[in-house]
């Protein structure tokens, strides 16, 4: 046989060979699921969801695909059926999400404390007060002398948290916002922190971003207020409820929760960066919860984060009572 005739008998199988590798590597190349997450800037920023995110797409045929806005943001998407699962931190959003049929299977995987912080010379003299003794003593420097004070203002979780805070020290937040002194930043805790420095001001800050802005030399601010049940900060995941929106990835989904809970992923929760800050940045919550280890400290978080003794109410599980032992 001539050399053009097996050439142009064999051109003909090669391109079939290429033909079906390639249809093969794009059936293999996207046999992964995608589960699409709406999480809290702290927990994005600090990079703490970059190591989940690490750890779980190894274990499972899984990408998750992460939107990184504030708590209220986050729900938002959840009841339009855009995300699959969120990670909040406002039990109160989280309650009404959970009672509007949007959610189920809520678990609480993590706890922290937010820090009142601010410049280096504290104008305002809050240094070691209680939250409420401080928060009142910036009111009074900040109309008579002009101490600055920066929100968040962007109905996240902190920013829930704050106006939770002005309430309980008898303070009016809605007034206090159009006062000169009281700034909202409409934005973030990493660019609330920077205009916080910027301004040598105070703000509400959850400690996992203030100690990573902090190690990075990104602020200049200290931590101030630190003390008080009333600066806890309480993780929490919740699933997309299928019967509102079918298309949900509702499955993996709760593989991603039961991730969370594991030991696996509490002893990530537990060690993330824990050598580069001399701490960790965020505690795991189901054992402490589970064993009830440290009374006091489950007592807070039950005050703050439970609804009528449970986690999550029995008729939001979601059929999956191994959630919840």
């Amino acid at each position: 046989m001539q050399r053009n005739h097996i050439i142009w008998i064999v051109a003909p199988i090669l391109i079939v060979i290429v033909s079906i590798a390639g249809t093969l590597y794009y059936a293999v190349g996207n046999s992964r699921r995608k589960l699409i997450i709406s999480t809290t800037t702290s927990l994005y920023d600090t990079g703490l969801f970059d190591t989940i995110e690490d750890h779980f797409e190894e274990k499972y045929p899984v990408d998750l695909y992460v939107i990184s806005v504030g708590t209220g943001l986050a729900i938002s998407h959840a009841e339009r059926g855009d995300v699959d699962l969120i990670l909040v931190h406002a039990p109160q959003k989280e309650l009404a999400f959970l009672e509007r049929g949007f959610g189920t299977s809520r678990k609480i995987i993590a706890y922290n404390f937010f820090a009142i912080v601010g410049p280096e010379s504290d104008p305002a003299g809050i240094m070691d007060l209680t939250p409420n003794q401080a928060l009142l003593k910036i009111v009074e420097y900040g109309r008579a002398q002009g101490v600055k004070w920066v929100s968040r203002g962007d109905d996240s979780g902190t920013h829930t948290k704050e106006k939770g805070m002005w309430t309980d020290a008898g303070l009016n937040w809605t007034s206090m916002r159009e006062e000169d002194w009281y700034i909202e930043a409409g934005t973030g805790m990493g660019k609330t922190l920077q205009v916080a420095d910027n301004l040598d001001a105070y703000t509400l800050a959850d400690m996992g971003t203030f100690l990573k802005y902090k190690k990075d030399e990104i602020i200049s601010l200290r931590t101030l207020v630190t003390q008080g049940e009333e600066l806890l900060n309480v993780y929490s995941v919740i699933a997309g409820n299928m019967t509102r929106h079918p298309h949900l990835n509702y499955d993996d989904a709760i593989t991603f929760i039961k991730f969370l809970i594991s030991d696996e992923g509490q002893e990530i929760i537990y060690n993330f960066a824990k050598q580069d800050y001399g701490q960790s940045l965020f505690y795991p919550a189901v054992n402490l919860l589970r064993q009830n280890t440290d009374p006091e400290l489950v007592q807070w978080i039950m005050n703050y984060s439970f609804f009528e003794g449970h986690e999550c109410p029995p008729e939001y599980w979601g059929n999956h009572p191994e959630l919840y032992p």
